[in-house]
């Protein structure tokens, strides 16, 4: 199973002064340097944390597959056209959320996701879709030409230690299992940290994990470098 960072929160602190550290290309070089398989940066509308330098200088500077996160507009798939990142994964986006809620509604729009996929797809890009884990969802994405799609694990981890857990813990397993029935490949993330992390050994065949907040939330105390490892190290038994 491979290991995504996103860094994401390196540019919300950076932002916070407006200035220019913490740099996003020299914490993207301490990841791999650690061993992360790849850097997911999410290029939000509103430019939250990642900016558009960012991306552009990622797909530059770093030698190592560039997963960009990115909502299904017009404006985001012109700049994945011309940056032509390793992947994109279409994600919802809402001006006013914290951060990503939700899984992309692609049994509501199918035709308009399949027709959004199609070119970037086609100039070489492997395309996820974030979606929750419904049924409904899997099969909208398998018709949508997908293939990839990368599990919501938001209300899994919410749910860790609680009466919940096995329930939505469950709901993971199946629909991986189903999309795989599929022939798509199944990546997982959203809220996934150093303790709940450990169950996803139980869902076969998962490709790759993307993991940015509790990273970067531990490094402040080890150290990026050493967050990354001691991810990897509970990924790696997986």
């Amino acid at each position: 199973m491979l290991l995504g960072v996103n860094i994401d929160h390196i540019a919300t602190l950076r932002n916070a002064r407006n200035g220019s550290e913490p740099s996003v290309i020299e914490a993207a070089k301490v990841c791999l340097k650690a061993g992360a398989n790849g850097i997911t940066a999410h290029l939000r509308e509103d430019r939250r944390h990642i900016k558009d330098i960012d991306i552009y200088a990622l797909r530059k500077d770093i030698n190592c597959r560039l997963n960009m996160e990115m909502a299904a507009t017009e404006e985001m798939q012109k700049i994945a056209l011309d940056l032509l990142p390793d992947s994109c994964c279409i994600v919802p986006e809402k001006r006013r959320e914290i951060t990503t809620e939700g899984g992309l509604d692609v049994a509501n729009n199918p035709e308009y996701i399949k027709n959004f996929i199609l070119p970037l797809i086609n100039n070489g890009i492997n395309v996820s879709l974030f979606i929750d884990p419904y049924e409904n969802q899997i099969e909208a994405a398998y018709k949508s030409c997908a293939k990839y799609i990368e599990l919501h694990t938001g209300s899994y981890s919410s749910a860790f230690g609680t009466d919940l857990e096995e329930s939505e813990f469950q709901k993971l397993k199946k629909s991986a299992q189903l999309a795989q029935s599929f022939g798509i490949k199944v990546n997982a993330g959203h809220g996934l940290n150093y303790d709940n992390v450990k169950r996803m050994h139980q869902i076969s065949g998962l490709h790759e994990l993307n993991i940015g907040h509790s990273i970067i939330s531990k490094s402040v105390f080890i150290g990026l470098e050493n967050a990354v490892k001691d991810m990897l190290l509970l990924v790696n038994k997986i």
